[in-house]
């Protein structure tokens, strides 16, 4: 059962990562900052005590925000 579990964890993850490959880099830059941004909103959210949810969706809206400046100014770095 452990090994069909780690099979199935393993084939998410791939699929995950193939969905990525299309996307240029502006959409890889704002969906990874949005992911970094949620993760680190919901363990905020865990660590003081307010919704888990609530943590996740501002640091999601915050992270892609940081993603967007981020490949604006790597844009503008490269004119």
């Amino acid at each position: 059962m452990k090994i069909f579990r780690m099979c199935i964890v393993f084939a998410v993850l791939l699929s995950l990562l193939a969905g990525c490959a299309g996307m240029s880099s502006r959409q890889q830059r704002v969906l990874s900052g949005g992911a970094i941004g949620a993760g680190a909103g919901a363990a905020l959210g865990a660590i003081t005590g307010h919704s888990i949810a609530g943590g996740a969706a501002i640091g999601a809206a915050a992270g892609a925000v940081g993603g967007l400046i981020v490949d604006e100014s790597k844009k503008k770095r490269h004119r």
